[in-house]
């Protein structure tokens, strides 16, 4: 009985020597990075912008896999059901990884504890946006004309747990308006359809909006950051504005599965960081409107997994309070 117990308690010694080699070296072949959304979309672009520096630091290339549907669960879902190693990682954002549970009563998933929390890679704004003849001169009499005229007016969005999706349900809570939501198969077709006048108005990313904002094809109001964005400096944020309660994120972050060891967790950490840090890395993200996070704190495992509990806590109350029920 004793030399059975032995055998075990060796056995286990040596498999975590082992595991502690095999993080040691890690990585020893490229490393996938699944994205959930398609080509070219805002959460895609940042993982291959990130992604591209963090292969230089660790050796390794990380490779995007696109993944797409259903809000972008289905991706997480599949990057969830991974081996932890550390060879498949995520990038999740404000939808897959805060709204999704209020919207999806079957979600796979809980992001708050069915993950290891890399680090967070960049926030990208918000902006309450029209087309160019919109009769309201500025966000406030924005919000007075929509919640007169709820009922006459169309607001896209790019379909059940996509951001625009999320954030107008937010937005119409916080002015009281009931529009026609119109769902797309994405952002793009909103602002295209925006452009020829048949929608009112839309909640979208500034990695979205700032080229037809700039061209003068649609109108913005506000953008719900603390700060003005540099890419869009003439656009009041939503406290300016006149509605301060409107502050939401599309943040992006990186995930890896359950059970990844904590050494490779702490070296993807630190090359998101170095990654973060490298100036033409961060003026990529930047000139996109993009928000790199803070030295310190912002960039730690830790903060990225309390500030994902608490982004879950809060989607929920305003899912709730928007009157979606969950599919």
């Amino acid at each position: 009985m004793f030399a059975k117990f032995l055998k075990t308690a060796l056995l286990g010694i040596a498999a975590l020597g082992i595991g502690a080699v095999q993080a040691q070296n890690y990585p020893t072949r490229p490393i996938t990075v699944i994205v959930p959304f398609a080509a070219g979309g805002p959460t895609d672009v940042i993982a291959r912008i990130v992604s591209e520096h963090m292969g230089k630091v660790l050796g390794q290339q990380l490779i995007v896999e696109n993944v797409v549907g259903a809000g972008g669960t289905t991706g997480i879902t599949k990057a969830f059901g991974a081996t932890p190693d550390g060879y498949t990682i995520m990038m999740g954002h404000m939808g897959t990884h805060g709204a999704a549970p209020a919207l999806y009563k079957n979600l796979k998933y809980k992001p708050a504890s069915d993950f290891e929390p890399i680090g967070m890679a960049a926030g990208t704004p918000i902006l309450v946006v029209a087309r160019k003849d919109f009769p309201a001169k500025d966000l406030k009499e924005f919000v007075a004309y929509i919640k007169a005229n709820g009922d006459k007016l169309n607001e896209g969005q790019a379909g059940v747990g996509s951001v625009s999706f999320s954030t107008c349900i937010m937005f119409n809570v916080l002015a009281g308006a009931k529009p026609t939501r119109v769902p797309y198969t994405g952002t793009g077709p909103v602002i295209n359809d925006m452009m020829a006048g048949k929608i009112d108005y839309a909640c979208d990313q500034i990695v979205s909006v700032a080229s037809q904002i700039q061209g003068g094809s649609i109108k913005a109001y506000a953008i719900a950051t603390e700060a003005r964005s540099p890419a869009l400096p003439d656009i009041p944020t939503t406290a300016e504005a006149g509605l301060p309660e409107f502050k939401v994120s599309a943040w992006n972050a990186l995930f890896a599965p359950k059970g990844t060891p904590q050494d490779v967790v702490a070296k993807l950490n630190a090359a998101l960081s170095t990654a973060l840090n490298d100036p033409a890395t961060k003026k990529r993200l930047e000139d996109l409107g993009g928000v790199v996070p803070k030295e310190g704190a912002e960039r730690t495992s830790k903060w990225l997994g309390d500030f994902v509990a608490a982004e879950v806590k809060k989607w929920g109350e305003i899912i709730q309070a928007g009157g979606v029920v969950a599919q």
